[in-house]
């Protein structure tokens, strides 16, 4: 195996570890408490996070080996978990249930901090494809980035659920301890040939700081480049959705066990779609897969919910998943194209921030805003009098609805964005080599 190869393994290792976690949490704290809120607010937590901590996480990226940045994630994650174990043991009997006491929410913070602690890695990987992997094959490569964060992430609802079936939180958590050290320990071991210079750029770039001004400087000299990342802000405002009902939704349906387990299954979307892109590329201009795979998965999300159907939602989800890779891919090959290296962390990092600061306002308004007034109005209110015959009724079409309405909404933005100046300026920029 190659050093980038080891590097996949390892960071699909950490992706397991870290979304094992979120997984079991949010599946713990829906069947204790049954509350959309509970969980929409675990998103929320995850987003707002991601969002804060994607600038310092480039800064750091760029100012440091890469390999050092990786492990100091796995640590930071390392240790939150232990402070999570910590306070669910020593928390009273049934208050790690309730959302109306502290014990819960600071587990949570805990636990999704560990989590975010692992977003340094999402950073570090593709820089390392431009260090590791020839210009003429980084599509390629990154198709198998994507294919192992999307296998990781997937493989995870499998042992989350049967994690929190078996043991709930205190078994997920010493899982998710066990692997968190596999993963430091291979990382230790796994040569990296990363030149001083590289990891130092950012001595003779800049300060070694955040440095928000100069990042912004080289994202604006790219004509088009600001667009691509308000887009991929505006389709993670809508993701957010997703993010905070889909499991409620698909718990409303099957048990934990079942809808884990379906996950996993469905997981092979992802296997499929990263040895397709490892094999054929991403044709000419990424920016134009990009948004087509867009426009596919929006225009399916208008229709996996129409009906209260485990098999029309899993059907959804595979074209979700196998796409996924696929616009993963083409915004880090654009990226990694149009940015010098010594910023492309900063850049990613703030990518990263820029677009999933968008989601938390979903992610928070979408919970209670889907339990106190969508549910009611497609439970006994003027929607289920309204389309309730033929739509369905009851909480989980009150979900289903919101689903359906964000795709049309996504199908929109992407017929909008192929038509924009923009998207033509900056496939032009890709084509003439940045």
């Amino acid at each position: 195996m190659t050093p980038f190869h080891h590097l996949l393994a390892n960071n699909l290792v950490a992706n397991i570890t870290n979304f094992t976690v979120w997984f079991a949490l949010t599946f713990y704290v829906y069947l204790e408490t049954r509350s959309v809120f509970a969980t929409g607010m675990i998103a929320g937590v995850y987003l707002v996070l991601t969002a804060a901590c994607g600038f310092w996480f480039g800064s750091l990226v760029d100012h440091h080996r890469k390999k050092t940045a990786m492990l100091g994630s796995s640590l930071a994650s390392l240790g939150l978990y232990v402070l999570a174990l910590a306070v669910h043991e020593a928390a009273p009997k049934g208050a790690i249930a309730d959302v109306g006491r502290p014990w819960l929410w600071v587990f949570i913070g805990l636990c999704m901090l560990g989590v975010i602690a692992g977003n340094i890695r999402g950073v570090a990987l593709p820089t390392l494809v431009t260090i590791l992997i020839p210009e003429d094959r980084r599509d390629k490569a990154n198709g198998l980035v994507g294919m192992v964060s999307g296998i990781g992430f997937l493989t995870t609802s499998v042992i989350s659920g049967f994690l929190v079936a078996w043991g709930g939180m205190r078994l997920g958590l010493a899982f998710a301890l066990a692997l968190t050290l596999a993963a430091f320990v291979h990382l230790l071991a796994v040569r990296v040939d990363e030149p001083r210079a590289v990891a130092e750029a950012g001595e003779h770039a800049g300060p070694r700081r955040v440095d928000i001004a100069g990042t912004v400087r080289v994202i604006a000299g790219v004509p088009g480049l600001f667009a691509l990342v308000l887009f991929a802000a505006f389709n993670n405002f809508l993701g957010g959705i997703f993010m905070a009902l889909l499991d409620a939704y698909g718990l409303s349906l099957v048990s934990v066990q079942v809808w884990g387990l379906l996950f996993g299954v469905l997981s092979t979307a992802f296997i499929l779609s990263g040895v397709v892109i490892a094999r054929t590329g991403l044709g000419p201009s990424p920016l134009r897969t990009l948004l087509l795979v867009n426009l596919i998965s929006w225009g399916v999300s208008c229709v996996f919910t129409l009906q209260s159907s485990i098999w029309l939602l899993a059907g959804g989800c595979f074209v979700w998943m196998l796409l996924g890779p696929y616009a993963e891919a083409a915004e880090q090959t654009t990226l990694q194209k149009v940015v010098p290296l010594e910023r492309q962390g900063r850049v990613f990092g703030f990518a990263q921030s820029v677009e999933q600061a968008a989601s938390p306002l979903t992610a928070f308004l979408i919970g209670p805003l889907t339990q106190f007034v969508v549910i009611p109005f497609m439970t006994d209110g003027a929607g289920a009098a309204t389309i309730g015959d033929w739509f369905g009724r009851g909480p989980d079409r009150g979900i289903a609805l919101v689903f359906t309405l964000a795709g049309a909404v996504g199908v929109l933005a992407t017929v909008a964005a192929f038509n924009s100046r923009p998207y033509r300026q900056l496939k032009a920029a890709y084509a003439a080599g940045g």
